[in-house]
């Protein structure tokens, strides 16, 4: 069952096994919000605003990978793996 509210529990219950089935439910959720967002943000077409948010989704990730603290090479690829997917979001977003 998808809820939100299990990432935010302590203990076992926060740490439960998902279905396959939850995980890609989880996955299309986010991927439906985002393109949601990153159309009506990127179809203004505002350059400076497209920028500003290119380096906030960069200068986000960076923090998160160091969180995770993951090699110098996994965030370069993390962060690669992020513009190609903004400029596919970008791209997408100008075709409608």
């Amino acid at each position: 069952m998808l809820l939100i509210d299990r990432d935010f529990k302590r203990g076992g219950e926060r740490f439960a096994i998902p279905s396959q089935g939850e995980v890609e439910g989880k996955l299309a959720v986010m991927e439906i919000v985002s393109i949601a967002c990153l159309r009506e943000v990127l179809r203004s077409k505002d350059e400076m605003a497209i920028a500003k948010l290119r380096r906030k989704v960069l200068r986000t990730l960076r923090e998160e990978c160091s969180s995770m603290k993951l090699t110098s090479e996994d965030e370069i690829a993390a962060a690669e793996y992020a513009l190609q997917v903004f400029n596919a979001a970008l791209s997408e977003a100008s075709r409608h």
